[in-house]
């Protein structure tokens, strides 16, 4: 990649990191409207959620290390995770297929996709991520899950298939209690996926046997 197009690269995801820094607020209105019934992904529209930059730099590396072309995420928010997986991909000669489930989101997260000039390989799918990547035709090499917590197992599960020895699987959000039927899968399931812990247990990277 030459300059000009990291530069426009980092310049988006600077200025998406720092509004994002706004979430705190934005959830406490997502949680207001939540106070008389389970919590909604409506609720979060306006909410980014994202990881951080030290996750996306080390996911972005990864993914290049390991000549990963085929990528599939499961919740795109307003894009940051896209973009560094799509930056990836750029110099891998691979392909994106993104997840979410609001299609306000969406366009916005493909604007921002877009603005950092990265849209030749991104495809987003809206709608229930069980639903868009059923019978995902491809085997995938690096697998991406920071959607809804308690759609990790079932949407896994629905990929499995699609998984090949060596491929990567980076799960969010590992210290929220939803996550926990996706960990104990793979826990008892040690002789095809190798799993750990990193960034101070908020993220699982495993492999496939």
């Amino acid at each position: 990649m030459n300059a000009y197009k990291r530069n426009v690269v980092e310049s988006k995801l600077r200025a998406l990191h720092s509004d994002a820094e706004r979430d705190i607020f934005r959830m406490g209105k997502g949680f207001l409207k939540s106070v008389f019934r389970p919590i909604q992904p409506a609720d979060f529209e306006n909410v980014y959620l994202p990881i951080s930059e030290k996750q996306g730099e080390e996911i972005r590396q990864l993914i290049v290390d390991e000549h990963c072309q085929e990528v599939v995420e499961f919740g795109t928010s307003f894009g940051i995770s896209t973009i560094y997986l799509a930056d990836a991909v750029r110099q891998t000669g691979g392909k994106v297929t993104t997840t979410e489930l609001l299609e306000s989101k969406a366009k916005r997260a493909l604007q921002n996709i877009k603005e950092a000039d990265l849209e030749d390989y991104v495809e987003i799918k809206i709608g229930d991520a069980l639903e868009t990547l059923k019978a995902y035709p491809k085997p995938i090499d690096f697998l991406f899950l920071d959607g809804w917590k308690d759609l990790y197992l079932p949407l896994f599960q629905m990929l499995e298939p699609q998984l090949h020895q060596g491929t990567l699987i980076y799960a969010d959000n590992m210290d929220m209690q939803g996550t926990k039927p996706y960990a104990d899968y793979l826990w008892k399931n040690k002789k095809a996926y190798s799993s750990q812990m990193i960034h101070q247990g908020k993220g699982m990277l495993t492999r496939v046997s």
